[in-house]
């Protein structure tokens, strides 16, 4: 099996993906940004099999299989690093409007018994 060939329908499955759920409403634009430029990034190696070959060897790493692993690793762990950024925001975010809520039902309570 050529793996060129899998890389390439990936790459258009991905961004197939991504523009649907962003037509859906189901991602944000920041983020499909992301994965959009994920797939742009993947493609160029799907029509050129060598060429990630050529720029590890030029980067001094033995195999471009290995440079992938190590670009793919890397990339995962800033995508959970951001994400974690995301939901510690949104955590406290809710926590703070969970607060204004109770104050403000309290504030209602004692309107409505005072």
């Amino acid at each position: 099996m050529d793996w060129h060939i899998v890389t390439g329908l990936f790459a258009l499955a991905l961004a197939g993906v991504v523009i649907e759920l962003l037509r859906r409403a189901h991602l944000r634009e920041k983020y499909a940004a992301l994965w959009i430029v994920t797939a742009i990034a993947v493609a160029p190696f799907s029509f050129a099999p060598g060429l990630f070959d050529r720029i590890a060897h030029r980067l001094g790493v033995y195999d471009g299989a290995n440079l992938a692993l190590f670009l793919a690793v890397a990339f995962l762990l800033l995508l959970g690093v951001h994400l974690s950024w995301e939901v510690s925001r949104l955590e406290g975010e809710t926590r703070t409007l969970g607060e204004e809520i109770a104050l403000l039902r309290h504030a209602l309570g004692e309107r409505e018994h005072g």
